[in-house]
């Protein structure tokens, strides 16, 4: 069963993109574009959602 958790190893911040590469089993370098072209128009598209899954993502143990 695939658990949505962020790794130790690989963060950059807070291990949301690498949590969610690894869920979907794709390049984290991929998640991360997505997020910063989230990030692009103001901010609020990418930041708030970010922030929302930091807090929610369990990390891993």
């Amino acid at each position: 069963m695939k658990r949505l958790v962020r790794p130790k190893q690989g963060r950059k911040i807070a291990g949301v993109c690498a949590a969610f590469a690894n869920y979907l089993k794709i390049d984290v370098t991929v998640v991360r574009l997505v997020w910063i072209l989230l990030l692009l128009p103001g901010g609020v598209p990418g930041l708030l959602p970010y922030i929302i899954s930091w807090v929610m993502i369990p990390s891993e143990k």
